[in-house]
């Protein structure tokens, strides 16, 4: 949507006045692997667990700072565990290499621990790497559960029914929240990162 969360802010303050529908495509939530993740988690008491995501190199100057370009996975976070808090984030560069890899450290509402980790650069692969312990077990990887079919178009159906008032203000407001709330976070972490360089 935005690469700040004044940008965002803005943008949602505009369509509120001119009474259009402000949509942010968020393909990763509807994704297989994310349903079976938010069914796995729902209920269980989290005590700890880290995500990491690997890819080849992005540009900076092209896709924002890397807690904004990677900011779907930060929505994973946060909606599979609710509102989050920053520890700490740094990031190492490489850029003669094309390598970074940045280091997020998270905490739940009751203080669990969450790691996010960015690492790309050349060689390494697109995947995602899930780490997270339970009092009643542990989840270490998110099994392939099937293709993801038709996710764009269920993102358009989503929009449609915003259009038509299909979805409740209720659901609408929690969405807002959510989004404001990544783009918050991705502002703190890029702002830590730059402060520890």
């Amino acid at each position: 949507m935005a690469l700040s969360l004044a940008a965002a802010q803005e943008l949602w303050g505009l369509a509120e006045q001119k009474g259009k529908v402000l949509h942010e495509e968020h393909i990763e939530l509807l994704m297989e692997e994310f349903a079976f993740l938010k069914k796995e988690v729902t209920g269980k008491d989290l005590l700890e667990g880290s995500l990491l995501f690997t890819a080849g190199p992005l540009e900076e100057e092209q896709f924002g700072f890397p807690s904004f370009s990677g900011i779907s996975r930060l929505t994973w976070l946060v909606s599979l565990f609710g509102e989050l808090s920053l520890v700490s984030a740094t990031l190492e560069e490489q850029k003669e290499d094309k390598y970074m890899k940045m280091t997020v450290r998270l905490e739940t509402k009751s203080q669990r621990p969450l790691s996010w980790i960015e690492e790309k650069g050349p060689g390494l692969k697109r995947n995602r790497h899930i780490s997270f312990h339970f009092k009643s077990g542990s989840l270490e990887n998110v099994p392939h559960v099937g293709v993801n079919k038709n996710i764009f178009l269920n993102d358009q159906n989503i929009f449609v029914q915003k259009l038509l008032g299909q979805i409740s203000e209720m659901e609408l407001a929690a969405e807002k929240k959510r989004i404001l709330h990544c783009l918050g976070l991705a502002e703190e972490i890029q702002k830590s990162c730059r402060q520890s360089k």
